[in-house]
């Protein structure tokens, strides 16, 4: 599995001097939020502010911090830049002047990356890697390895469960795999909040993984791939023979991604399931954390 900290290092340790492109401010609409930031070194990128004019002109800054000498003359007239030796500032407004429309204004950092600084981004990734929603892919046939990718673009933590080693080859490196003979106990492992898709090669085991993660109530998504008749039969089943309760099945997302584009392939379901479980993650994330903020008001 490669990780967002191991493509940090990676980057760290092969681009030579680096430079630490960070959204700082913003105001109005604009492409990426504050905290947003992306590594320049002479002849790589490693992440994005948004695109288009505003990060061109900020990686052609970072070059020139760099030692790469002046870039193009920048379109944006209007741009207010403030540098030194080892930092600059660009206050840069979203508009016609650089071919932007977005309407906002980002003010943009420019800092060389020392040995400190770049210890310090290590750090922070790996705070934040460790605190990712964690997603449970069971199944890694044609639908699963379809998702897999899918999920994999995403900022989040995925997990591929199987019991065949084969259906495990081809996975993205980004991903954890998982080769088990039980996998509904990996459910029971998994930390609050986590979402399931469960998609396996045997409708038995899918209703045995899916029986696993409805008995939990700390959950953001429990998802399965299937038809009317395969939702059906799993509520007959886990109401009479695996002690489960109505309010525990109507959680139950069946089948994933929804009815309303009737396409089968693969990749479409994928796309249409990883915006389901992502809208799911954030979502119950904004739940977690009201409810959160209310307990303290209650415990004063």
């Amino acid at each position: 599995m490669n990780s967002r900290v191991q493509s940090l290092k990676a980057f760290f340790g092969q681009a030579g001097r680096v430079a630490l492109v960070e959204v700082v401010a913003t105001k109005g609409s604009t492409p990426r939020e504050a905290g947003a930031f992306m590594l320049v070194s002479a002849s790589a990128i490693l992440g994005t502010i948004g695109g288009g004019q505003l990060e061109y002109m900020a990686v052609d800054k970072a070059r020139q911090m760099l030692g790469g000498g002046p870039g193009p003359r920048s379109p944006a007239s209007e741009a207010r830049i403030e540098v030194d030796e080892v930092c600059a500032t660009l206050d840069v407004p979203l508009g016609p002047e650089i071919g932007q429309c977005c309407g906002g204004r980002v003010e943009v950092s420019i800092r060389l990356v020392d040995a400190s600084l770049e210890q310090e981004l290590i750090a922070k990734a790996e705070a934040e890697e460790a605190h990712l929603p964690h997603v449970y892919l069971f199944g890694g046939g044609h639908v699963g390895q379809a998702l897999a990718a899918s999920l994999a673009l995403l900022p989040i933590h995925v997990v591929v469960v199987e019991t065949r080693s084969e259906a495990l080859e081809g996975m993205p490196e980004t991903v954890e795999t998982r080769l088990t003979p039980m996998p509904e106990a990996v459910v029971r492992e998994a930390p609050a909040g986590s979402a399931f898709a469960i998609l396996t090669h045997d409708h038995a085991l899918d209703f045995l993984i899916v029986a696993e993660a409805l008995k939990r109530d700390d959950t953001a998504y429990v998802g399965m791939i299937g038809s009317k008749t395969k939702k059906a039969t799993f509520r007959s089943w886990f109401l009479k023979s695996a002690e489960g309760s109505e309010a525990e099945f109507n959680r139950l997302v069946s089948p994933i991604g929804g009815n309303a584009v009737k396409d089968k392939r693969p990749s479409v379901i994928a796309a249409l399931a990883a915006a389901e479980i992502m809208t799911a993650l954030v979502s119950h994330a904004v739940e977690a954390a009201g409810f959160a903020s209310a307990e303290k008001v209650v415990a004063g």
